[in-house]
């Protein structure tokens, strides 16, 4: 796809809760139309650092969208469309180790998938193409979170495998005992097809998981998790997350060159 040269333009964009308002002075906001629908919200673009940073809620404002039903393909596509090179993907998870404790950051370089029927490509056909996501996330973005996160002396993870679940719901116990006996590491609702779709539209793409709990067959027995419990932790923890996200925005080299924006030669 082309960049619609009639819309301001960003270099990162940034996915997140509402929370991330915030962190954007003297923002404008705009709707963005795209061939898979309306996206979760408007798109905020605000100068960060002297860079244009956009950012988008992925629920909505309201958080109106479950996990099963974000609109992740006009998500991607509206970041495409201003220009978006880097995409920063913070999300809450729950620990299926004991060693990612709650507080804890992970980011991730492996993902499994266990959603059902999300639309997952922007290639439908005719044009058949079978884009590698061998290794999902963007290396140069993941080594940049990981050092940013060690120099804020935070209990970061630099690495470690999302699984995917469809959601709404949380996990069975036994869904959770097995997830955790794979060596899996975290268990989420959103990572999937987001950093997929980032890769069909060659944009670099980081996860920084946010562990917020134990899931229910982490090593003995835990108490189930509530969202009160997840907001809780995570609520507790923004301020450190938005400190990482705006270092992070502060550090990056949006004229970088990197394999992810080469992703589709040799996919067709």
């Amino acid at each position: 796809m082309t960049q619609n040269n009639s819309l301001p333009t960003a270099d990162i964009g940034v996915f997140g809760g509402s929370g991330f308002y915030s962190l954007f002075n003297d923002a404008e906001s705009l709707w963005i139309d795209t061939p898979y629908g309306a996206p979760s919200a408007k798109i905020t673009i605000a100068d960060v650092g002297g860079k244009k940073v956009a950012f988008l809620p992925r629920h909505g404002v309201d958080h109106s969208f479950p996990p099963h039903r974000v609109p992740y393909r006009a998500n991607l596509w509206a970041m495409k469309s201003i220009g978006v090179k880097k995409i920063l993907a913070p999300c809450a998870v729950g620990s299926l180790q004991p060693e990612l404790k709650p507080g804890s950051f992970v980011i991730c370089d492996q993902f499994v998938d266990r959603t059902s029927g999300r639309a997952s490509t922007f290639f439908d056909g005719p044009k058949v193409t079978h884009v590698s996501t061998a290794d999902p996330y963007c290396p140069t973005l993941r080594q940049q979170a990981i050092a940013i996160g060690q120099e804020m002396n935070l209990d970061i993870h630099g690495e470690g495998t999302m699984v995917v679940i469809e959601g709404p719901r949380f996990s069975t116990r036994a869904e959770s005992k097995w997830f955790s006996s794979m060596g899996w590491s975290v268990v989420g609702m959103t990572g999937f097809p987001e950093c997929v779709l980032a890769r069909e539209l060659e944009m670099c793409y980081v996860n920084i998981s946010l562990v917020t709990d134990y899931d229910v067959g982490t090593e003995g027995l835990v108490e189930p998790v509530t969202m009160e419990e997840v907001a809780r932790v995570f609520a507790k923890n923004t301020q450190s997350v938005k400190d990482l996200i705006l270092k992070l925005c502060d550090r990056i080299d949006v004229n970088e060159d990197c394999s992810c924006m080469h992703a589709l030669s040799g996919a067709n």
